[in-house]
């Protein structure tokens, strides 16, 4: 049974796939990427990758899916004047003979992997002790790979100034995105004011079980963020400005204080970003707290866009 449910998931992950690639109308083939992300969702839990599958649905197939179709919103009324010819039937096979070159390769090496695999299970599992903490993705992410990690951090604010930069110099300071109009009683309105408070629940519960169980940062961010984007779309609350010196300083108090505290462990335990000994775990959770405001905001204002109103006088 098990078999027969992971062969169709396979089945239909390739077929979505190839709609999303092969679709000729934008939204068609947003719509196949979104159901793509979601089903791969399906297909880590079957992997009993938890931790993913919660970043793939977040992130892979909900905010990633959200800006594709806010940018093929922005980009309709010059996607007729933009959309280039059809390429010929040379071009056409051999970009199918390379993409047949490339999936068989990739088959190939995924085939030749040695039983059982090659792993660091063993070894993350016996040193998590030191670190006090029981979710293994936690471990590996804040513990033995926290350089990756802060650099992803960093690189996310850095493409949220990316995004911000496409703003017309005249807007520059101003509000972040157009502003939202909805009726006050209508049931965009009314979603947001029962949705919201839960959400909010929700993610924080995600963000603070994640040193133990699956969840984390990354997950409650994405959730929080989805909230806030909903009662701003309802029009209950306007995007901030780009001025505002209290919306500056939680995009970069995260990746600060992360900095901060991999100092603190080249002074007390001889490495950048090291852990003194007892005190792992509380570290740990004061660099997720400091990066989930600045996550949440990130997330949120890569989708709002660039500023496109001026500066309050």
């Amino acid at each position: 049974m098990i078999d027969a449910l992971n062969a169709g998931i396979a089945l239909l992950l390739l077929a979505l796939g190839a709609y999303a690639v092969m679709a000729k109308d934008v939204f068609a083939a947003l719509v196949g990427y979104i159901a793509y992300g979601l089903l791969l969702t399906l297909a880590w839990m079957q992997l009993r990758g938890p931790d993913v599958a919660l970043t793939e649905a977040a992130i892979g197939g909900g905010l990633t899916g959200a800006m594709l179709i806010a940018a093929a919103t922005r980009l309709r009324d010059r996607d007729a004047a933009a959309r280039a010819p059809m390429p010929g039937i040379g071009a056409r096979v051999l970009a199918a003979t390379l993409s047949a070159v490339v999936a068989s390769a990739v088959a190939w090496s995924v085939a030749s992997l040695p039983e059982p695999a090659a792993t660091l299970a063993p070894q993350t599992l016996a040193a998590m002790p030191a670190l006090e903490v029981g979710n293994p993705v936690t471990a590996v992410l804040l513990g033995f790979r926290a350089l990756d990690t802060l650099l992803e951090a960093i690189v996310v604010v850095l493409a949220l100034i990316g995004v911000w930069s496409l703003a017309p110099d005249k807007a520059w300071g101003g509000r972040l995105g157009r502003l939202q109009h909805a009726q006050p009683d209508g049931m965009l309105a009314y979603a947001a004011r029962i949705l919201a408070p839960i959400g909010i629940v929700i993610g924080m519960y995600i963000f603070w079980i994640g040193a133990d169980l699956p969840g984390g940062k990354f997950q409650g961010a994405t959730l929080l963020a989805a909230m806030w984007l909903l009662v701003w779309m309802a029009g209950l609350t306007d995007a901030p400005a780009v001025d505002r010196r209290w919306l500056r300083a939680m995009l970069v108090a995260g990746p600060l204080a992360f900095v901060a505290i991999g100092v603190f462990g080249a002074v007390q335990a001889g490495a950048f970003l090291a852990y003194p000994a007892g005190l792992a775990k509380p570290l740990i959770i004061v660099i997720e707290i400091a990066l989930m405001p600045t996550l949440t905001l990130v997330l949120a204002l890569v989708l709002v866009g660039p500023p496109l109103r001026e500066p309050e006088r």
